[in-house]
């Protein structure tokens, strides 16, 4: 099959690129920069793509059978607007060049009141499920993984800052996946039967935010303090812990408002229609230890 791959210097794309060559597709790795720069494996094809510019999307998606969409525009004050804009291109394109399907990789929608970012993701994939496209959404919870940004900044704070501030409304529950079943699902949905609609993805474990704090430190032989604060002003904390970081603001900013929610599946059909059977999830410690050893590595 001839894949698109967008967003392909990313996190998950960069290990999504390889994992299907190595699955035998034929892979077309596209990204707005460093595209000619990065070592792809052998066959696979660089591409040059920018989702506000229409000729190369058109461009990027000629003679492709399916596309995988992981871009999202965090940098600008306009973000909802441009990935709005963006997914009506892609979408429009994917009808127009006949690809026959088409993959977004989004986060899991919480109930309440939800922030910009999550609203955008939201509004983007019922875009993409309006489409004529057999279209799969995977709604990822917090992905483990050595480089994911979830993973890096639990890593990175619990590493640098001895004394954790964990504010009451951190105190959210959530359901950690591994980068490893979130390849394996991506993979899966180029071939599944149940397209036009999303499905949450989680493990098998649902922890609270100290919990996982807590399991991380464990595991990785630091002691660490857990204070609540009184007062912890979520536009305020965002930056802060980004520069403790040493990480994107704007990225760190948008993880740390969906900690008000709990980020919990809300079903669990994702394993009976898209995973192979039999397949087994990693649990939250197992998938730690995986992310950490490969940084180690």
């Amino acid at each position: 099959m001839k894949v698109l791959v967008t967003g392909a210097t990313g996190y998950v794309g960069s290990l999504l690129v390889p994992a299907l060559a190595e699955a035998g597709h034929d892979v077309s790795a596209a990204s707005r920069s460093r595209v000619g720069d990065h070592h792809w494996p052998d066959g696979v094809r660089g591409v040059h793509f920018d989702v506000t510019e229409p000729d190369s999307v058109r461009a990027a998606l000629d003679g492709q059978d399916a596309a995988f969409y992981m871009v999202h525009s965090m940098e600008s004050v306009d973000f909802a607007q441009l990935d709005r804009e963006a997914a009506l291109l892609f979408a429009g394109a994917c009808e127009d060049a006949g690809v026959s399907r088409l993959v977004y990789l989004s986060g899991l929608v919480p109930d309440g009141v939800l922030s910009e970012h999550l609203r955008s993701r939201l509004e983007v994939e019922e875009l993409f499920l309006q489409s004529s496209v057999p279209t799969v959404v995977l709604r990822a919870a917090m992905v483990v993984g050595a480089g994911s940004t979830s993973f890096e900044l639990l890593r990175r704070i619990s590493r640098r800052v001895p004394v954790t501030p964990v504010p009451r409304w951190m105190h959210s529950r959530m359901q950690p996946v591994a980068i490893d079943d979130v390849l394996h699902l991506l993979l899966r949905s180029l071939t599944t039967d149940a397209t036009g609609r999303a499905y949450d993805v989680g493990g098998d474990e649902v922890v609270t935010y100290p919990e996982l704090l807590k399991l991380f430190a464990r595991i990785d032989g630091i002691s660490r303090l857990q204070l609540s604060p009184p007062i912890a002003p979520r536009f305020l904390v965002g930056p802060v812990v980004a520069a403790l970081a040493g990480m994107d603001s704007d990225e760190v900013t948008a993880l740390i408002e969906s900690l008000r929610h709990d980020m919990v599946c809300t079903e669990d059909d994702v394993r009976s229609l898209v995973a192979a059977p039999g397949h087994r999830f990693l649990g939250v410690e197992e998938s730690i230890r995986s992310a950490l050893a490969d940084t180690r590595a």
